[in-house]
């Protein structure tokens, strides 16, 4: 008789047993050998932050650090990451402080849809770390694995390097009240 299938069609018998160590925790789980850490992040720990883009490492909205550095969690097997660090965009804030790029996007709206932004900033961490956020074609450089279909590069490299290219207020701030030319 072949073993029961649980609801992913998986047979239970195959379901590997791992720790994983995500956010400063750790959580016991039963997975699919074959998931990937994106999958397991959502699916299993409710961790919808890092998004489900083209699920080929191409777009950069999965991206997660990894024993501090960048991943894109669609192209990493959760059954190979066991005990390792992995911070999602979760992970990052300190109780009610977000972390300081977190904000700074906010400050600068450098977002719009909405749905690259955990990415961006787990990306823009990471480059800040590696060095590379000296001038905006440096960023530009090293963030080119992180695709925003609404093309709100120019906000996010701003946050990220604070480069001397970059504005000193919003581009919609204003004196008096605020017309449509403003918030473009």
């Amino acid at each position: 008789m072949p073993p029961s299938q649980g609801c992913s069609g998986v047979a239970e018998a195959s379901l590997l047993e791992v720790v994983l160590r995500i956010n400063r925790g750790d959580h016991r789980l039963s997975i699919d050998p074959r998931a990937t850490l994106l999958d397991v992040l959502r699916e299993k720990l409710n961790l919808t932050g890092s998004k489900k883009g083209c699920g080929l490492g191409q777009c950069g909205a999965c991206t997660i650090l990894m024993d501090g550095n960048r991943f894109k969690s669609c192209l990493l097997l959760a059954a190979l990451v066991e005990r390792r660090d992995i911070i999602t965009i979760e992970g990052l804030a300190d109780g009610d402080r977000l972390h300081p790029l977190q904000s700074a996007f906010i400050e600068r709206d450098a977002f719009q849809c909405g749905y690259c932004t955990s990415g961006q900033i787990m990306s823009g961490i990471a480059c800040i770390a590696e060095g590379h956020a000296g001038s905006a074609e440096e960023i530009r450089v090293w963030m080119s694995g992180n695709l925003c279909r609404c093309g709100a590069y120019d906000n996010t490299r701003c946050r990220r390097g604070r480069t001397p290219a970059c504005p000193s207020r919003r581009p919609h701030q204003s004196s008096g009240s605020a017309s449509r030319a403003d918030y473009r």
